[in-house]
């Protein structure tokens, strides 16, 4: 297992369906001082432990309108402040519990006033190799990523690119194990039993967003969003582009590219 010489602050881009959780759990299974850190997860952990943000958060969703921005980038903050890696002597955390359930409106909940700079304004992050991490789920616009910049610097992003036509092949063959998440695909990865999963034996399904329509709808909006977002981080000098038909081309050349960037020397 590879050692890093600094914290790796990683963003994996690319179209749905692309491999992009693959290529998380084989870094995190290949670099062990490297995390995930999931907006969604968050998100979803706040709602179940009812914290004041969960529950202020689940109100939106039941609303059916989108969860802000300023409650996502919460849930980063509280994360990264609980596990050592951003700290603020100047100003307080933003913590979870800070807001009132009663007060769903309340500042530190839909209102975060984000400083221009992170160091300027009394955020230090840290550089250990302990607290490297993939930020899974956000940001996901140029606008999100120019708030993240406040917080800490990004500094590997990397732009997965595969062929349209390749993944609609892919997402077409894919059925999944919902209760355990396995994966099986008709073409390179079939099932021991067609239509069952190999450990219980449970039929299989497919995810509703593997429909060819929706995933077309998918890909529009993923497209109008990130054209924005690689420009972000091309001028930042962070953004890398790795092509390839499979996630077992892409890992290869994903892990030298990783290790070159932030690799202890043996």
């Amino acid at each position: 297992m590879q050692q890093l010489s600094r914290a790796a602050r990683l963003i994996l881009i690319g179209a749905p369906g692309v491999g992009k959780g693959t290529q998380t759990e084989r870094m995190m299974k290949r670099y062990p001082q490297l995390s995930s850190i999931s907006s969604g997860d968050l998100l979803r952990k706040n709602v179940r432990d009812r914290t004041p943000l969960g529950i202020a958060a689940e109100a939106k969703m039941k609303a059916g309108v989108l969860v802000p921005d300023t409650m996502i980038l919460r849930l980063i903050i509280n994360e990264l402040t609980n596990r050592g890696w951003l700290t603020s002597d100047a100003i307080r955390p933003y913590m979870v519990s800070y807001a009132s359930e009663a007060m769903p409106n309340a500042a530190g909940v839909d209102e975060i006033v984000m400083p221009s700079d992170s160091r300027a304004s009394g955020y230090e992050y840290s550089d250990e190799p302990s607290a490297s991490f993939i930020l899974d789920g956000f940001p996901r616009t140029a606008t999100q990523a120019s708030q993240v910049d406040r917080l800490f610097p990004v500094n590997f992003v990397v732009n997965i690119s595969t062929p349209a036509e390749v993944i609609m092949d892919r997402i077409c063959n894919r059925w999944v194990h919902e209760p355990s998440g396995r994966v099986y695909n008709t073409t390179f990865n079939p099932p021991k039993v067609a239509g069952k999963d190999d450990v219980t034996g449970d039929q299989l399904t497919r995810r509703h967003d593997d429909n060819p329509e929706v995933w077309k709808a998918r890909l529009k909006g993923f497209e109008e969003t990130s054209l924005p977002l690689l420009e972000h981080y091309d001028k930042l000098g962070v953004l890398w582009t790795v092509k390839g038909n499979s996630s077992d081309e892409i890992s290869p050349k994903l892990f030298r590219e990783f290790e070159r960037r932030f690799a202890a020397s043996s």
